[in-house]
C-alpha cells in the first residue's frame, strides 16, 4: 500500500513549540511593523495642530485618539474577533476570502472583488513600510550628528538593499534574534515613554476617551488630516491575522495583551508627557525621550527593528503571493524554499524585484518619512475594511450569529475604519496617491490574469472534444498505434480532451498503453489530507481521469501525488512514464476576445509565467512540451 502523498516536502520532526516559544517568536515576527510605529506616528499627528500654539489639551486629545484606536481597531477587531476566523488554523485576508467563499458555497462577484482590493492594497503596504519605517530611523541620525542629513538617503539605500539581496539566502539564520531584539525594544520603548509619565504624569488624563471627542468636537474637519495620520498607529495591524498559522491564535494574544500594547501605551503617553513639559521636542518627540548619551543606541536599536518590520512585511507579500497563485488571481510565479525544516520560509524573487523597485522609486521621489506618512494609511485602511467586509460574512454564515449581532459588532467598526478612510482621502494630492495607483496597477493584473484565464478556458472548451468521446473514436481507429508506458497529461478541464493529447494523436499517430488525464484544483482550505488528495475514474482500459487537489498553502507535487493514487488502482513507474504539456502562444484578433488592456496584461504575464515543469515538479527529463496558438 502507498504511503501517505504530501504536497510538499515533509519538514524534519521537532517537538511543538511551547506556547512561550511561540509567544517570544510572535514578538519578532508578527509586531515589527506596528511596534516601531511609535518612531513616526505621533510626530506626524502633531504637525497639523502644532501650525497654531499647541496647547496641552490638543496633546491629550492627540493621545487619546492613538491609545483608543490601538484598543478599538487592533484589540477589539483583530485580537478578539478576526483571530476567531482561522481557516484550519491559518489567516490573513485570502484564506478570509476562501473561508468566506466556502461558507457562501460559491464565488461571488463580490467577495472576489472584495479580496483583490485587499490584495492589491497590502501590495502598497508591503513597498511603503520598508521605506518609511527604515527612513524614519535614519533620520534621527540628524539629531545625534547635526549635519548628517548628506548621508540619510544614501545610507537608507544601503540598507534596504542588503535587506532585499539577504532575502535570496533565507531569514532562518537570522530569525532567531528577531524576538529578542525585539524584546528589548518593546522594554526599551516602554521604558522611556514610563520614565516620561512620571516626570509630567497629568499626561495620564489622556486615557480618558473624551479628550479623543472633545480634540474632534472642537476641530471639526480640521481633525480629518490629523486622523489620518494617527492611524498610522495600527499599521501592522494586518499581521496578527496573516500569521496566525505561523503562531496560533494564544500566543498572538498573550504577546499583544502582555507586552506590545503595554508598550505602545506607555510610549505614545511618554511622547505626549515629553512635548506638554516641552513643546519644542514635538520635533521628534520619540528620540528626544531618550538621554543625550543612550540617544546612538537608540537609533540603531531603532534600525534594527525597523528592518525586522520590513522583513515581516516583505515574507508576508511572498506568502499572499503564493496563495494567490494557488487560488488562480496570478500566473505561475517560481518559488524558491528557504529551508528544509520550514514550508513558510520561502522566496519568490519576481515578487522581490518588484517591491525592491518600488521602495527605492518611493525613497528617492519622498526624501523623507514625514512626506512618506501621507502616502501610508489608504492602503492600510483600505485592507482592513475589505477585513472587515469578509468577517462580517465569515459570522452571519459560518459563525451563525444573527444579523443582529453581526450588525451590532462590525458595522460600528466599519464605521470607524470608513472614518479613517476618508480622513486619508484627504491627504491623496500629498502622496496618498501612491497606494492607490498602485492598487490600481495590481487591481487590474489580477483581474486581467483571471479574465483571461477564464476567456482561454472557455475558446479551448469551443473548440475542444470531450475526453469520453476522444477515448471511444480512438478505441475504434486502426490509424492509431498503441505504445508500451504512460503518458500524464494536464489539463485545465477535466471534460475535454487536452490540447497535447490531440496534437500528439494528429502529428505522431500514437497512444500509450496507459493514458493519465490529470487536473490539479486548490481547495478553499490550507491544505488537503492525503487521503483526499486524488480522485479516480477510469473511462477505459487506456483512459483514467485523476484530479488532484491541493491546499490553498501547498505546492503541488504531481509525481508524488500520482504516486500516492496507487492505493485507488493507478500503476505508476517514473521511468516508463512521459508528462505532456501544453505551452500555448497567443495571437491577438480585432474582431473577438478580451480588451485591448486586458490582452496586453495577460500576454505579458504569460510570458513571465514560471515553467510548469518547475511548478508541478515534475521530472525534466521526462516531460514533452507540444505547442499551441490560440487566438485571444
Amino acid at each position: 500500500m502507498a504511503s501517505p502523498v504530501d504536497a510538499t516536502p515533509r519538514p524534519s520532526r521537532h517537538r511543538k513549540p511551547s506556547t512561550a516559544a511561540l509567544t517570544f517568536g510572535a514578538l519578532g515576527v508578527v509586531y515589527g511593523d506596528i511596534g516601531t510605529s511609535p518612531i513616526y506616528a505621533f510626530r506626524e499627528s502633531l504637525v497639523e495642530p502644532a501650525r497654531n500654539s499647541l496647547t496641552p489639551v490638543e496633546v491629550l486629545g492627540v493621545i487619546s485618539l492613538l491609545v483608543w484606536t490601538l484598543v478599538l481597531v487592533v484589540t477589539l477587531k483583530y485580537v478578539v474577533l478576526i483571530l476567531r476566523a482561522d481557516n484550519d488554523g491559518e489567516g490573513g485576508i485570502l484564506s478570509l476570502f476562501a473561508l468566506a467563499q466556502r461558507a457562501l458555497g460559491r464565488r461571488t462577484p463580490a467577495l472576489l472583488a472584495i479580496a483583490i482590493l485587499g490584495m492589491a492594497l497590502f501590495a502598497g503596504d508591503a513597498i511603503i513600510t520598508p521605506a518609511i519605517s527604515v527612513l524614519s530611523a535614519v533620520e534621527a541620525l540628524e539629531i545625534v550628528a547635526p549635519g548628517a542629513d548628506q548621508v540619510v538617503i544614501p545610507l537608507t539605500l544601503a540598507i534596504l538593499a542588503a535587506l532585499f539581496w539577504v532575502q535570496r539566502h533565507g531569514t532562518g539564520s537570522v530569525a532567531i534574534f528577531f524576538g529578542p531584539i525585539m524584546l528589548l525594544w518593546f522594554l526599551t520603548v516602554g521604558a522611556l515613554g514610563l520614565a516620561a509619565i512620571v516626570r509630567t504624569p497629568a499626561v495620564l488624563a489622556a486615557a480618558n476617551p473624551f479628550y479623543a471627542i472633545e480634540f474632534l468636537a472642537e476641530h471639526g474637519f480640521g481633525a480629518m488630516p490629523v486622523m489620518g495620520l494617527v492611524f498610522l498607529a495600527v499599521t501592522g495591524a494586518e499581521a496578527l491575522y496573516a500569521d496566525l498559522g505561523h503562531f496560533g491564535r494564544r500566543p498572538i494574544r498573550i504577546a499583544w495583551n502582555a507586552v506590545v500594547l503595554p508598550a505602545l501605551v506607555l510610549c505614545y503617553g511618554g511622547q505626549g508627557a515629553e512635548v506638554i513639559a516641552d513643546p519644542a521636542t514635538a520635533s521628534n518627540p520619540f528620540f528626544l525621550l531618550a538621554p543625550e548619551g543612550l540617544m546612538l543606541p537608540l537609533v540603531l536599536l531603532a534600525t534594527t527593528a525597523t528592518v525586522i518590520a520590513s522583513q515581516a512585511v516583505i515574507s508576508g507579500a511572498f506568502s499572499m503571493a503564493q496563495q494567490a497563485v494557488q487560488l488562480g488571481f496570478l500566473p505561475r510565479l517560481e518559488v524558491q524554499h528557504t529551508s528544509g525544516v520550514q514550508r513558510g520560509q520561502i522566496y519568490l524573487p519576481q515578487i522581490n524585484g518588484l517591491i525592491f523597485a518600488g521602495v527605492v522609486a518611493l525613497v528617492l521621489s519622498f526624501g523623507s518619512s514625514g512626506r512618506l506618512a501621507n502616502a501610508y494609511g489608504i492602503a492600510v485602511t483600505g485592507t482592513m475594511m475589505a477585513t472587515t467586509i469578509l468577517g462580517l460574512v465569515v459570522s452571519r454564515r459560518l459563525w451563525q450569529w444573527s444579523k443582529l449581532k453581526a450588525t451590532f459588532v462590525w458595522v460600528p467598526l466599519l464605521m470607524i475604519e470608513l472614518a479613517f478612510f476618508a480622513a486619508n482621502i484627504t491627504k491623496v494630492a500629498h502622496g496618498g496617491w501612491v497606494p492607490v495607483v498602485l492598487a490600481v496597477l495590481v487591481g487590474f493584473t489580477i483581474r486581467a490574469w483571471i479574465d483571461g484565464s477564464q476567456y482561454v478556458l472557455r475558446k479551448s472548451r469551443s473548440a475542444g472534444v470531450a475526453i469520453e468521446t476522444l477515448a471511444r473514436s480512438v478505441g475504434r481507429s486502426a490509424h492509431v498505434t498503441e505504445v508500451p508506458g504512460t503518458a500524464v497529461f494536464l489539463t485545465g478541464d477535466r471534460s475535454f480532451a487536452p490540447a497535447a493529447l490531440l496534437h500528439n494523436l494528429k502529428h505522431n499517430h500514437v497512444l500509450h498503453r496507459q493514458n493519465l488525464i490529470v487536473t490539479v484544483v486548490t481547495e478553499t482550505t490550507p491544505t488537503v489530507p492525503a487521503d483526499r488528495r486524488a480522485t479516480v475514474e477510469k473511462l477505459d482500459e487506456r483512459f483514467t481521469r485523476i484530479v488532484l487537489s491541493f491546499g490553498y498553502m501547498e505546492e503541488p507535487n504531481v509525481p508524488r501525488a500520482l504516486k500516492g493514487a496507487a492505493a485507488l488502482g493507478v500503476s505508476f513507474d517514473i521511468m516508463r512514464t512521459s508528462f505532456f504539456l501544453s505551452r500555448r502562444s497567443f495571437r491577438s484578433t480585432a474582431s473577438e476576445g478580451l480588451p485591448r488592456w486586458q490582452e496586453a496584461i495577460f500576454v505579458v504575464l504569460t510570458k513571465y509565467a514560471s515553467n510548469a515543469t518547475d511548478f508541478y515538479r515534475l521530472p525534466t527529463n521526462r516531460v514533452l512540451e507540444l505547442g499551441e496558438q490560440l487566438a485571444i
